[in-house]
């Protein structure tokens, strides 16, 4: 696409300069040429005839997550109204941008606040003063598989708290680690992949990142079933950490109590108490969730049979009814989307 010289003066601070996808000083090159990576969307400039106007969008992917550096000339209005597919943390650079939800109004700016869009809420958004961001976005299901295997509910539409707070800890978390991110992807270039290991460290790093930094609508439930809302008795934390580590075993009533110090009748009631689940519930939720983290991670050749098995599922049926129950899809479609790659 037409380069124009606003462009090139604001190159000169682009982040991810070598994964350029839109470079235009054209509106409507500039909303088709975005809307196929992100959404279809509105974009008008302040001044439709304004000479300032270009759009900047470099793009780099890595199975399930994308990190992107987005610039425009001038001022601009932006209307996708729901996102659907993915979340999108968007952390200013230069200039500011207003983001309009149905009940909130947030600014941000460079250092002090971003935003954090959710895929069921609508959003209208103005981007202002040559604005450019860092936009890390996270596939919907990806997420709230994640959410869900947080939770021990199942999987459910996750709405975040849209106000990033970058002076706070959990707001400095979360823009430390998109910044890794894009360092990395600046690293390897656009021609070296991540390997499979690294693709995995940097997708957990920053899912839980957002699922524990910042509030959303399963935060609370996410704290019980993992035991922080509430101080924990050591002898259901040893129980929780006995049956992470045999999750692959029958589970053996009496082998958790001894492991944890105490009667088994004790032991039923503390996980009632503080996860609100049974021990049994417990153990299927844990397996469920190392089948998810393994299908995300796993190379298109892997079997879902193989890897069932060796998280001690032994009935593949009940086990792909309860997989789907939880993350709202079979085992396989989690094992080839994850291999499918997102805004490519």
């Amino acid at each position: 696409m037409a380069t124009g010289t606003s462009i090139v003066r604001h190159e000169q601070a682009a982040r991810l300069a070598a994964f350029t996808r839109v470079a235009t000083d054209s509106v409507d090159d500039a909303a088709d040429a975005v809307g196929r990576i992100f959404c279809p969307h509105r974009l008008t400039p302040e001044h439709r005839t304004s000479p300032d106007f270009f759009a900047l969008h470099n793009c780099a992917v890595f199975g399930g997550l994308s990190v992107n550096y987005v610039a425009y000339g001038g001022s601009v209005s932006i209307d996708p109204g729901c996102l659907e597919r993915f979340f999108l943390l968007q952390i200013p650079v230069h200039g500011s941008a207003r983001i309009k939800t149905a009940s909130r109004d947030i600014a941000t700016v460079p250092g002090a606040s971003a935003s954090l869009l959710s895929p069921t809420i609508p959003t209208r958004m103005a981007w202002e003063g040559d604005c450019a961001q860092i936009i890390l976005l996270v596939d919907r299901r990806l997420l709230e598989q994640r959410a869900a295997a947080l939770s021990g509910r199942p999987m459910s539409a996750v709405e975040f708290e849209p106000a990033v707070d970058l002076s706070s800890a959990g707001g400095r978390a979360l823009q430390s680690r998109v910044m890794e991110f894009v360092d990395l992807a600046e690293r390897l270039g656009p021609r070296r992949p991540l390997s499979p290991v690294a693709a995995a460290d940097m997708r957990e790093a920053l899912l839980g990142a957002l699922l524990h930094r910042q509030r959303h609508n399963a935060s609370d439930a996410i704290d019980r079933f993992g035991g922080r809302a509430e101080a924990m008795p050591p002898s259901v934390r040893r129980a929780r950490e006995f049956l992470h580590a045999h999750a692959d075993e029958p589970l053996d009533l009496v082998q958790l109590a001894a492991a944890a110090g105490v009667g088994i009748r004790a032991l039923q009631l503390g996980f009632r108490r503080h996860f609100g689940t049974s021990i049994s519930e417990m153990l299927r939720d844990i397996r469920l969730a190392q089948l998810n983290a393994r299908l995300i991670a796993a190379s298109p050749d892997d079997s879902v049979t193989d890897i069932a098995f060796e998280l001690g599922f032994t009935h593949l049926s009940r086990t792909a009814s309860a997989y789907r129950a939880k993350f709202g899809e079979a085992p396989s479609v989690t094992l080839r989307g994850m291999n499918s790659g997102v805004a490519s």
